[in-house]
């Protein structure tokens, strides 16, 4: 996405993990605010099969088709994945600093 794809493959791989890192981060700071504080992990793997439909059937037939050629249910299993660990996390944040009554 961010150089060609004749590029050497260190820098292939680094540009790669500056998009995926920087993508994920963008979404997790979306799911941070606005997943509810009950059952996060739940909500944060639908949130990733939302996101990964937006990203993989919606975005990328259309910006990355580099991106749509690749097999879909491995680059979905990454999005699940991706929601399950930041549900996790979140969910153990949220029982470790509840936020205060208001």
């Amino acid at each position: 996405m961010l150089i060609a794809a004749g590029s050497p493959h260190a820098a292939l791989f680094a540009a790669a993990a500056v998009v995926h890192g920087s993508v994920s981060v963008f979404w997790a700071g979306v799911a941070g605010m606005l997943l509810p504080r009950r059952h996060t992990t739940g909500w944060a793997i639908a949130l990733a099969v939302a996101i990964g439909w937006l990203d993989l059937r919606v975005i990328a037939p259309h910006w990355f088709p580099s991106v749509q050629a690749l097999a879909f249910w491995p680059q979905m299993a990454d999005h699940l994945m991706w929601g399950a660990c930041l549900g996790v996390v979140l969910q153990r944040q949220s029982a470790r600093h509840p936020r205060p009554a208001e």
